[in-house]
């Protein structure tokens, strides 16, 4: 069978043991590209060291040119790698994936003084703090509840003159907005290098210039030059990394630093607060469906 779409997708659903190889045996048979989604609405939270998460259930995906005969494809999926095989090919019309995406990003208000606006938007407000932002790959645009309340609280915060690390700092949104707010000098750290890559192209774009905000993987002499002397570190990531990383957080703080913490589930709070005790009282600031953000100030 020959479509005179732009693209073919034929769909099935396998358990997570299956997936793997049902995955090596689509791009065998030509995909482009194989995409993986939640067939059964269970949460995934955090992995372990090494762990690749996936759901019991998985719906699958494979993406084909539309010029491919997928009639033999259809047929000839193994029984043995699916829960439920595929049984009809799905025609795909060519879209302006771009344009897709731009819309869905729209301009928003964090707080009194800040947008995050998409770089390719006019501000709503051009006389406020600005932030013109392109995500590119790295996480982080605002419209995630961990990231909305951190700029909240950023935004709500006097950061004049500040010193202040943003620890996984993705597209650098965080981090650019201490500085739009008043900051002095900001150090973004993320082990990503296209979080690097995105938070240095997004500083540019606001006209942050590197002496403000410098942007490094965590094994660098940069975070030994700031050791004690942050006014705030700021961290949205899961619950796992952020109490594995409490000394290197609070060995950055400066004596009475403050210190925000995002990406961590309401029954997740209760421990990150024990790990921190020693060095930070952390109390819950805000919350946002089942999300929270947790802030203290060193002892």
């Amino acid at each position: 069978m020959s479509s005179s779409a732009a693209w073919q997708e034929l769909h099935c659903t396998a358990s997570k043991d299956q997936v793997e190889a049902l995955e090596d045996w689509f791009f065998e048979a030509g995909a482009l590209s194989v995409t993986l989604e939640d067939q059964a609405d269970q949460p995934l939270l955090e992995p372990g060291p090494g762990e690749t998460p996936l759901w019991d259930a998985v719906q699958v995906t494979a993406l084909f040119a539309g010029d491919q005969d997928l009639q033999p494809v259809l047929v000839a999926v193994p029984a043995d790698l699916v829960t439920e095989a595929p049984q009809t090919i799905v025609p795909v019309a060519d879209r302006e994936w771009t344009r897709v995406w731009e819309n869905q990003f729209q301009p928003m208000k964090m707080g009194n003084r800040l947008w995050i606006c998409p770089s390719w938007t006019p501000p709503p407000e051009p006389d406020a703090v600005n932030l013109l932002l392109d995500p590119g790959l790295a996480f982080g645009t605002g419209t995630h509840p961990t990231t909305a309340m951190c700029l909240r609280a950023l935004d709500a915060a006097s950061l004049e003159d500040a010193r202040i690390v943003d620890y996984g700092c993705g597209s650098g949104i965080l981090g650019i907005a201490a500085v739009l707010l008043g900051a002095q000098q900001v150090l973004g750290v993320d082990n990503d290098p296209q979080a690097i890559t995105a938070s240095h192209d997004n500083a540019k774009r606001n006209e942050v210039p590197v002496a403000q905000f410098s942007v490094h993987l965590p094994a660098t002499s940069a975070l030994e030059a700031w050791q004690g002397s942050a006014d705030w570190v700021v961290a949205n990531i899961l619950a796992g990394p952020l109490i594995e990383l409490e000394p290197v957080l609070t060995s950055l703080m400066a004596p009475k630093g403050r210190l925000l913490l995002a990406g961590l589930l309401e029954e997740q709070a209760e421990q990150i607060i024990a790990a921190y005790a020693p060095e930070v009282t952390l109390t819950v600031a805000d919350q946002q469906e089942e999300w929270m953000l947790l802030a203290g100030q060193r002892h």
